[in-house]
């Protein structure tokens, strides 16, 4: 029986569609999968997606902060590092500090085909301290202490600094509905270069240095979207971040 126009007609259109998808999907995975083709760990463009959230106990000097990341060398499939950490919180009277004891585990991945992991624990000690400049620029220097124990490695200490800086945009402070830009530069320093198994670290661990726009959903939640380089003697990279900071 012959097929009337509109029967043709839609035939056509489904045969389009799919002809047009299949290049679509096609031009998809090409694009996803174009950074491994010949390219180094710096050329390739990593993603960090992160939840941070904090509580400070009603009437009460203590609380507690946490975060997890997860870290891939691409954009999702291929594991740099899986962190887990957590810490009770105190602030002294009459003081903006916050003052943090807690712990970490994180699981690292290498670069590539390759499934091996590596498990690190850390226990580490934290001053947050607050500065404000005028009505809109706020300032937090963080000071952390770490104690690690990486696998296959000898204990291992390492200072980090950070200076973090958040300016508000269509408001003179963070809450909802405001857009805001956050900076941050971190600087990490190991505590000794010999790691065990004859091998030897510099004392310069890394820089992080980050830059990127966020909007608060809530007075108590904000969502940021940045990029941050790192670099290190090994690695040269950057990272596209993707973060949810979050206040009980």
């Amino acid at each position: 029986m012959a097929l009337n126009s509109a029967d043709w007609a839609m035939g056509f259109l489904v045969k389009g569609f799919l002809r047009n998808a299949t290049w679509v999907v096609t031009a998809l995975l090409l694009v996803i999968a174009w950074p491994s083709w010949g390219k180094s760990i710096d050329d390739e463009l990593g993603a960090w997606y992160m939840a941070f959230f904090n509580k400070q106990r009603a009437n009460s000097q203590f609380g507690f902060q946490g975060d997890i990341q997860y870290r891939s060398w691409d954009w999702g499939g291929d594991l740099e590092q899986l962190l887990l950490r957590g810490g009770v919180t105190f602030s002294p009277k009459a003081s903006d500090t916050l003052l943090t004891l807690g712990a970490a585990n994180i699981t690292s991945g290498k670069y590539g085909p390759s499934r091996e992991t590596k498990a690190e624990n850390r226990v580490y000690q934290e001053a947050l301290v607050p500065q404000q400049l005028g009505q809109r620029v706020r300032l937090r220097h963080r000071f952390r202490f770490e104690q690690r124990w990486v696998e296959s490695q000898d204990f291992r200490i390492r200072f980090r600094y950070a200076l973090f800086v958040t300016i508000p945009l269509n408001t003179t402070e963070v809450s909802k509905g405001t857009w805001y830009l956050s900076l941050y530069d971190e600087l990490f320093l190991n505590g000794q270069r010999d790691i065990g198994g004859g091998k030897e670290v510099d004392y310069y661990d890394r820089n992080r240095l980050y830059g990127g726009l966020g909007y608060a959903l809530s007075d108590r939640s904000q969502l940021q979207l940045g990029y941050m380089q790192q670099s290190s003697e090994l690695v040269n990279k950057g990272q596209l971040q993707l973060s949810l900071h979050h206040r009980f």
